[in-house]
């Protein structure tokens, strides 16, 4: 056992928008990335997924409308539904999935 420190960790990754996967609990696996006000392309999963702020804002387009979600806010995208991030987006992301 032990302590994971995830912005740390998410700022010493190369790139922005990569994931690491950090750990895995109950079968998820726990992923951290860096978000850097760039867009990220529309993606769909077979699983429903759970995006995490952990400082800035993400701003979630779901079809065409954008939600932001803040720091300390989570938003679980169901499986099938595309998804994509809206330009702005900045900060540190957790992201739990299969």
């Amino acid at each position: 056992m032990s302590k994971i420190a995830l912005a740390a960790i998410a700022d010493q990754l190369p790139r922005a928008w990569n994931s690491t996967v950090v750990g895995q609990a109950a079968g998820a696996n726990l992923k951290v990335l860096r978000m850097d006000d760039a867009a990220y392309p529309d993606e769909s999963h077979d699983f429903d997924e759970a995006l995490l702020v952990l400082d800035g804002c993400m701003r979630l387009d779901l079809q065409g409308q954008v939600t932001e979600v803040n720091a300390g806010e989570v938003f679980i995208v169901p499986a099938g539904v595309p998804h994509a991030v809206a330009p702005g987006s900045h900060g540190t992301l957790v992201i739990i999935d299969r």
